[in-house]
């Protein structure tokens, strides 16, 4: 996959072996509170895994496509998704997210829980065009990463703050964003929640 083949390496081996941390049968609170505070839309999942927040957001009357690089990934959620009777409203796609052309038309939420934090920067840049392309004028980007530090961009392991929002800086505004820390098994990082409204003229 064209993402970064190392990171891809990585993620499909916890898939083969069944060792994925992040399996949980509900998605984040955030994406719940997000779900009961609007009305139901379209949404896209960047990096859906086995297609937790597709499948929660679909059964309460929201229409999904989940897109992940992962075939054994997109193969589990397309799995749930039948055995749930939710095959109707959600579907998922084995794509990288920085060719998502096959994709049409706007999303009223675009969610990502922890795919953009570990990219490249060029991959950033060209995964934030998608995004921007993607996201309908007024709607919301809902983004969840790991954070980094100030190390020169090979030497760090995750994503800045600063590089985060800038990637974004154009065509959204962020409204809102929640630190904390993040812990899976015995490593602790910074992360954060983002919040960022598309720009209702598009631009």
């Amino acid at each position: 996959m064209t993402a970064s083949e190392p990171l891809y390496d990585r993620i499909r081996q916890r898939y083969l072996e069944h060792n994925v941390p992040w399996d949980h049968a509900l998605p984040p609170p955030e994406v719940l509170a997000f779900a009961e505070a609007h009305q139901p839309g379209r949404m896209l999942d960047l990096g859906c895994g086995y297609g937790r927040a597709d499948l929660y957001l679909a059964n309460h009357g929201w229409r999904c496509d989940g897109v992940d690089f992962v075939p054994e990934a997109v193969q589990g959620a397309q799995a749930r998704a039948v055995a749930a009777g939710l095959s109707g409203r959600v579907r998922f796609f084995h794509a990288d997210i920085v060719a998502l052309d096959f994709l049409k038309g706007t999303y009223d939420l675009v969610l990502d829980v922890g795919c953009l934090h570990s990219q490249p920067q060029a991959v950033c840049e060209r995964y934030a065009e998608q995004v921007r392309r993607l996201t309908r004028p007024g709607g919301v980007f809902l983004l969840f990463a790991h954070l980094g530090d100030d190390q020169a961009p090979d030497q760090r392991r995750w994503i800045t703050q600063p590089v985060l929002e800038g990637l974004f800086a154009d065509g959204f505004t962020l409204e809102r964003h929640e630190l904390g820390t993040t812990t899976v098994g015995e490593d602790t990082w910074p992360s954060g929640w983002f919040w960022l409204r598309r720009s209702a003229d598009g631009l």
